[in-house]
């Protein structure tokens, strides 16, 4: 994000600048810096074999209004492990990347006639003449060119996340699972829950459980609200090879047709998860609730280590049809849970958090992997439920030990995740999009709070504008992160909040038990640990990121193979986007998204208006604006760059 801008006087000042660089599909670069209101600009013969991500020396010259510069050294790599299809040119064997910034020609090293049209991951060697084209090294080969399991491994290894376990971890995973009988000394040093009535709540098809819930009725109007998490930090200790993979990981990636876990499946699906009639170890967050005139108020909480037996695996489907019919088993349970989340959800919004939810699509695919549906996911009570009470669980945690450093005086290190407020810069132009859609967001001498959020999103509720608002508002912001330093959660209005309910696939959450636990039992943390801390942060944020966006990959990949089976017929879409060549269209049913390029509108020639976020017809001022509600059809579609031609129903 662009700083505030120096005096005119200093910004002439030509010293190079070290800054990561970032490369577009057409081979050129660009480079911030805080002087200047543009980024500086990089020509693809002035790349000096830079590519994109990489930390590199530039210097530059301002040439009018634009800023020229030239890379002269590269600092550091941010990769050199690239995926893409193996050609043949000339006898020469070369990769066509996945990555379309990457916008030169790697030669493949040993190639073979065997690796023509196949999906690969290559190592590049150390490349510093921008005169002569990388060379490559095969690593893998990861399979044939179009096929479903190739193509969503290579969206993985693109994004530089691991799929295979290295065979040190497997082998500690097998021995930990060997001997994971329970003893009766660890049963009798734990919280005992299992004749409570437990139960967990998750999708139909998942396979890893992470949480369960329970409660135990004590008084008329008093309950006892059990948020129960897999102790994966018992079976995954600190420094070993499995810890290491962990970390390394950082998290599991949920792509449309398969989880790569974080853990391995022994542990992940077995072991660590919450299974019915099993018992299992677990690290709670327990409270007492009163039902008051006022509502459901906590009196007292407990964080301890337990141990379970979930009498009930119920799908949100499951659940929600025993809510709706009032009755079946735990449907007191089910209900009074059900209140409690909903004033706390009540209570969260109240305070100023902000509703993101948007609309999610889910494939069903046949054998090989082709799209056959795509819906929209349907959102449950059920889910509200889950989620409001791991909320509740994962701000109680970040409390406790916040208030506890507060009384002692003393730091208590600890993994926050943090939400900056927006920055000041993204917030106007936010502004002026919403404005441009008949919509206001409050700007002015007080700072944007959480709460005006909720009140425009409360306005734009069912219109067709909905989704872009949400999705523009959510590129507007900081992305919440991992952090040793609290500020709190803008987003959702907690002044103290910590990842604490996902240990089997979020290894930030595995680090928030080790902590708490080391608090609750005056442990002494090592040194090490602390030190660690704030690179693990970061590092778990940077994972969190790659693996939204190879799940983002996926999803779009989907979206594209159902549509290319569909070109010529005919959709309803809204306007999603608007540039100097096209405008982009959303299906309202599958959420694909594909050009219109002005150039196919053949009734008249548009203009861009970019102040409005339109396009105008010159000669018949016919407009399409943003959110406007269209018919379309589909032209084309290219699996190989994920991208959808549509051309309107004029």
């Amino acid at each position: 994000m662009k700083q505030p801008r120096r005096k005119e006087k200093e910004r002439n000042t030509n010293k190079p600048l070290e800054s990561i660089i970032s490369v577009n599909s057409k081979g050129v670069g660009f480079v911030e810096h805080p002087d200047f209101e543009d980024d500086i600009r990089i020509e693809e013969d002035n790349m000096n074999t830079a590519l994109h991500g990489d930390t590199v020396r530039v210097s530059y010259k301002k040439e009018g209004r634009e800023v020229r510069g030239t890379v002269t050294d590269i600092i550091k790599r941010a990769r050199t492990r690239f995926v893409g299809s193996v050609e043949k040119n000339d006898d020469q064997f070369t990769l066509v990347t996945d990555d379309k910034r990457v916008y030169v020609t790697m030669r493949i090293v040993g190639g073979n006639d065997e690796m023509i049209g196949k999906k690969v991951q290559v190592e590049m060697e150390p490349w510093s003449n921008p005169r002569e084209s990388p060379r490559a090294v095969v690593r893998k080969i990861i399979g044939q060119k179009g096929n479903n399991d190739a193509e969503m491994e290579s969206i993985v290894l693109e994004k530089g996340l691991a799929i295979d376990f290295p065979e040190e971890v497997k082998a500690e995973a097998d021995r930990i699972g060997r001997e994971a009988a329970i003893s009766a000394t660890e049963i009798a040093a734990r919280r005992d829950f299992r004749h409570t009535p437990t139960f967990t709540i998750d999708p139909a098809d998942a396979k890893d459980f992470d949480d369960a819930l329970s409660l135990r009725k004590i008084s008329e109007d008093t309950y006892e609200v059990g948020v129960h998490i897999a102790d994966v930090s018992h079976y995954v200790r600190e420094n070993t090879p499995l810890d290491r993979e962990a970390s390394a990981r950082g998290c599991s990636i949920y792509l449309v047709d398969r989880t790569i876990p974080m853990l391995p499946p022994i542990l992940s699906d077995n072991l660590c998860s919450l299974l019915e009639g099993k018992d299992k170890l677990t690290f709670s967050a327990v409270f007492t609730m009163k039902r008051t005139s006022r509502g459901w108020i906590v009196t007292e909480r407990w964080f301890g280590k337990t141990i379970i037996n979930s009498s009930k695996r119920f799908s949100y489907e499951d659940a929600q049809k025993i809510l709706n019919e009032k009755t079946g088993r735990y449907y007191e349970e089910l209900n009074i849970l059900d209140g409690i989340s909903k004033q706390l959800r009540a209570e969260k919004f109240k305070k100023g958090a902000i509703d993101f939810e948007q609309d999610e699509v889910k494939f069903v695919l046949d054998a090989t992997g082709r799209p056959l549906r795509v819906y929209k996911k349907e959102r449950l009570d059920t889910h509200k439920l889950v989620e409001e009470l791991m909320l509740l669980a994962n701000r109680e945690v970040a409390e406790y030990i916040y208030r506890k450093e507060k009384e002692s005086g003393m730091r208590k290190p600890f993994i926050y995740r943090i939400h900056d407020l927006p920055k000041e810069d993204r917030i106007t132009e936010l502004a002026l999009f919403v404005k441009a859609l008949g919509h206001d967001l409050p700007i002015g001498k007080e700072k944007l709070k959480a709460k005006d959020f909720s009140v425009l999103f409360e306005r734009i509720r069912g219109k067709g504008e909905e989704s872009l608002v949400k999705t523009a508002a959510i590129r507007s912001m900081a992305k919440a992160i991992y952090s040793t330093k609290n500020i709190g959660h803008f987003g959702l209005a907690f002044p103290y909040y910590t990842h604490f309910t996902s240990p089997i696939r979020r290894y930030p959450d595995t680090l928030v038990h080790r902590l708490l636990d080391a608090y609750l039992s005056n442990k002494k943390m090592s040194a090490e640990t602390i030190q660690k801390l704030e690179g693990n942060a970061a590092a778990s944020t940077d994972r969190e990121i790659d693996a939204a966006e190879a799940e983002r990959q996926s999803v779009k990949l989907k979206q594209v193979e159902y549509m290319k089976e569909r070109v010529g017929q005919t959709f309803d879409g809204v306007v999603s986007g608007v540039t100097e060549w096209g405008i982009y269209v959303e299906d309202r049913e599958t959420k694909s998204e594909g050009l219109v390029r002005l150039k196919d509108l053949e009734n008249d020639y548009y203009e861009i208006d970019q102040k409005n976020y339109r396009v105008i017809g010159k000669k018949t001022k016919k407009k399409y604006t943003l959110g406007d509600p269209v018919r379309f059809t589909v032209m084309g579609a290219d699996i190989e760059r994920k991208t959808l031609d549509f051309k309107l129903n004029l």
